[in-house]
């Protein structure tokens, strides 16, 4: 009795019984990750709430793009050309030469947005600088023509009294009626006599 125990557990039989187990389960089993006793194999990874959205976030998503895609351009454009051309070639003139250069930088670096929800004045060398604003905060418009009349300035007077100019605008007659009929103003915009470059 006392032999056989001690040939149960000398080195040789134990280490035999163990190369017969590794063996046995690396061949005939695969190996199996020990999962909490919480979370099954088949849904091993854990929720998150990262990626979940609520019904209110949803539902504004959804109005901005409605809105987005309903916005409408009247104008998108820059200074009139022959604001550039007229100054450019009285620029030879000593006396002329920093409005030369102020329309250079107008037609270079400004940009005029009308839709029909809003005004966005873009400017700037890359086009940070930008302003918007909505027809409802409009209190009057007016318009001055320049040169001969080919294009002019609109000056758009908001409720707190800030006064928006906007130089040397192509088709400002028919730009000025329109964002006074978009302001539920009286399509008849005040207009001064031409006045110079």
């Amino acid at each position: 009795m006392a032999g056989s125990s001690t040939s149960i557990f000398s080195p040789t039989a134990t280490a035999t019984a163990a190369t017969a187990t590794t063996s046995s389960s690396s061949t005939h089993r695969p190996f199996l990750y020990n999962f909490p006793s919480k979370i099954t194999p088949q849904f091993n990874r854990p929720t998150t709430r990262i990626f979940v959205s609520s019904s209110t976030n949803t539902s504004r998503a959804a109005a901005n793009s409605k809105n987005a895609a309903e916005e409408i351009v009247f104008f998108d454009g820059g200074a009139h050309y022959g604001d550039l051309v007229a100054n450019l070639l009285l620029g030879f003139t000593l006396l002329w030469l920093p409005l030369t250069l102020a329309a250079v930088s107008r037609a270079f670096y400004l940009r005029y947005r009308f839709t029909n929800l809003r005004v966005t004045v873009i400017s700037g060398l890359t086009g940070e600088d930008r302003s918007d604003f909505s027809y409802n905060v409009i209190k009057d418009v007016q318009v001055v023509p320049r040169f001969i009349g080919e294009w002019g300035d609109v000056v758009i007077t908001l409720q707190d009294g800030t006064k928006v100019d906007l130089r040397s605008v192509p088709k400002f007659r028919e730009i000025a009626k329109y964002c006074l009929s978009m302001a539920d103003k009286p399509a008849v915009p005040k207009e001064t006599g031409p006045k110079g470059f």
